[in-house]
C-alpha cells in the first residue's frame, strides 16, 4: 500500500486510501454486491464462496476508498472504492490490468508516471454527485502526489450486445476518439467495431446523456476513448479504454480546494 495520504473530508464522507487488509477487504466485498449481485457478472467458485471480488492485481494496487463516518471506522465505513495501479506496480505483476483486452503500448510509452483506474463502484445509496466528486477529489489528490501524467482504464456499458448500445459507442468512437499518441487499441481477438452508426444518424445528445455517470465524468474532464471495444462476458459489459490528460483534472479539483479555502469576504 501507498504512503500515508491525508483524508479529504465533506460533512460525514471522506476518501482516502486503505490502510489496512481488512478495508481492502471492505472494497473486494463491496465490489462483489455491485459487480455480482447487482450486474450480473459469473463469479467462480471462490469468489462465490468468499463473497469477495479479488484478483491478482488487487495486492499490488493502491484502493481508493469512500468512508462514511456515520457508519464507523475502518472497513465498516467503506461505501466506495476505486482501483489505483501505476508502473511500479504493474512491474510487480508483469502487465496491466488492462493489456487483457487492450493495446496499451502507446500509453507505456508516455513520458512519465500513468495511472491505471479500475474496479470501480458505490454502494447503491451513495450514488450522488456528491460522492463522485469526492472520489474524483481523491483521485486528483493521488495524481498530484505521484505525479501521473496520464491515466486510463476500461469503462463499461451495461451488457454484451453491441448493438443495443450502437448509439452511445458510435458517439464515443465518432466525437472522442484518442490521437494516435494515447490511442490504445482492442487486440484483435477481441476487437468489436465501436463506430455501429452514421454520423447523423442518431441522437448524439441522447447517446451521451445516457452513457454511464463515470465516462461521462471522464468525457467532461477531455477524456478520450481507444480504438474498439471489447465484450467481457463474465462481468457482463461492454469495455471501452478511456485515457484522460490529468492536467485537467489536477486543475478543476485546485480551483475547488482554493474556492473552499478561500477567507470569507
Amino acid at each position: 500500500m501507498t504512503e500515508h495520504f491525508v483524508e479529504i473530508r465533506a460533512g460525514n464522507l471522506g476518501v482516502r486510501v486503505a490502510e489496512s487488509a481488512a478495508e481492502v477487504e471492505a472494497g473486494q466485498r463491496l465490489r462483489y454486491q455491485v459487480f455480482v449481485d447487482e450486474m450480473g457478472a459469473r463469479p467462480d467458485e471462490a469468489a462465490r464462496a468468499s463473497g469477495l471480488d479479488i484478483d491478482e492485481f488487487d495486492a499490488v494496487a493502491d484502493h481508493l476508498l469512500v468512508l462514511d463516518h456515520d457508519r464507523g471506522e475502518g472497513a465498516s465505513s467503506v461505501v466506495g472504492t476505486y482501483r489505483l495501479i501505476r508502473r511500479s506496480a504493474a512491474a510487480r505483476i508483469g502487465r496491466f490490468y488492462s493489456e487483457a483486452e487492450y493495446d496499451i503500448t502507446a500509453l507505456e510509452n508516455f513520458p512519465g508516471e500513468i495511472l491505471e483506474l479500475g474496479r470501480s463502484c458505490v454502494a447503491t445509496e451513495y450514488r450522488t454527485r456528491g460522492t463522485l466528486n469526492l472520489l474524483w477529489q481523491g483521485i486528483a489528490s493521488y495524481v498530484t502526489r505521484h505525479r501521473c501524467g496520464i491515466m486510463f482504464g476500461c469503462a463499461s456499458l451495461p451488457g454484451v450486445d453491441p448493438d443495443a448500445n450502437a448509439a452511445q459507442l458510435s458517439y464515443l468512437v465518432q466525437q472522442h476518439l484518442a490521437p494516435p499518441e494515447l490511442r490504445a487499441r482492442a487486440l484483435q481477438d477481441r476487437y468489436v467495431d465501436m463506430s455501429r452508426l452514421p454520423p447523423g444518424s442518431y441522437d448524439a445528445k441522447a447517446a451521451l446523456l445516457s452513457l454511464p455517470p463515470l465516462i461521462k465524468g471522464y468525457l467532461r474532464l477531455g477524456g478520450f476513448v481507444g480504438e474498439g471495444a471489447v465484450l467481457d462476458e463474465p462481468f457482463n459489459t461492454t469495455d471501452v479504454c478511456i485515457v484522460v490528460k490529468t492536467d485537467l483534472v489536477t486543475q478543476k479539483y485546485f480551483r475547488h480546494y482554493e474556492r473552499k479555502m478561500a477567507p470569507a469576504g
